[in-house]
């Protein structure tokens, strides 16, 4: 019997940390994913997770927990996909480790993805310009929050990439950032010039702080993804009250991604987009 343990530290520590490099939000997300398997399955064995062994984990038992997330903790089919696109990569690694279980491991890989219905992602136009004049320019929060809400759409920048700029991805002499993103693949995007203006507004009032991230609160502590998400939840409560069309749409950090994309497909002149504050500060 092979013992479980060690070889799901050598995937989530020795492949995808130090191998593959990826982020520490796919990471946790890996590891909730095998908390849960793990869970399920000592429960249903009646042993403890650490004595569970690779010959217990087979395709009747994981899609026995497929069927549970959905039906017992009301799982989307979508969320139940993710689950098993990492027990699937964890099993793939034990290819190459474990040659004697490839016939036990090849049940575990065929088992199916369940389809799912793609919604669109809304996104925003005609709102776009209530969203970005929430955050009031006469605070530090308000000036480092517009920046954001800015950069968010310019650039569209996912969540972690954002909270996770420093001062030295900034270039504002060529009005372009290098993006760390997923895969550790780097990007140089441009900036508006609007962008630009409220980025060099909120370095003026930014102060010197130990971090090196660009966007701190006022302890200097830099931004969580959470805390973004928090921040634009409550910017967008400010818009809809001048906008009240917004208060029937959910906005979340992916609409502001999506938003930059269908503004490039639109071709919407950039120079629109926060056009009256252009010169604020």
């Amino acid at each position: 019997m092979t013992p479980i343990a060690p070889l799901i530290e050598a995937f989530l520590d020795e492949t995808l940390a130090r191998q593959r490099g990826v982020s520490r939000h796919t990471r946790d997300s890996y590891a909730l994913s095998f908390q849960l398997l793990f869970m399920f399955a000592a429960k249903r064995l009646k042993v403890t997770p650490s004595a569970l062994t690779l010959e217990q984990l087979d395709a009747g038992l994981i899609s026995a927990f497929l069927e549970y997330l959905e039906d017992k903790r009301k799982n989307a089919p979508v969320t139940r996909n993710v689950r098993l696109a990492a027990i699937k990569s964890f099993f793939r690694f034990l290819e190459y480790r474990q040659p004697a279980a490839l016939e036990h491991i090849r049940r575990v890989l065929a088992i199916p993805f369940k389809k799912t219905d793609r919604r669109l992602v809304p996104f925003l136009l005609r709102e776009l310009q209530a969203v970005l004049d929430a955050p009031d320019p006469g605070t530090r929060d308000g000036i480092r929050d517009r920046t954001m809400l800015h950069l968010a759409v310019c650039a569209g920048l996912r969540v972690s990439e954002l909270t996770g700029l420093k001062l030295e991805d900034f270039d504002l002499s060529s009005m372009s950032i290098r993006v760390l993103g997923k895969g550790r693949r780097e990007r140089t995007l441009p900036l508006w010039k609007t962008t630009a203006a409220a980025l060099r507004a909120w370095l003026a009032v930014r102060g010197r702080v130990a971090a090196p991230e660009v966007f701190v609160n006022a302890r200097g502590v830099p931004l969580s993804r959470w805390g973004f998400a928090y921040l634009l939840k409550q910017h967008a409560a400010t818009a809809a009250r001048a906008h009240p069309g917004l208060d029937k749409k959910r906005i979340s950090p992916h609409v502001l991604r999506h938003t930059c994309a269908m503004i490039v497909l639109q071709a919407t002149p950039v120079a629109v987009v926060g056009a009256r504050h252009s010169d604020d500060h």
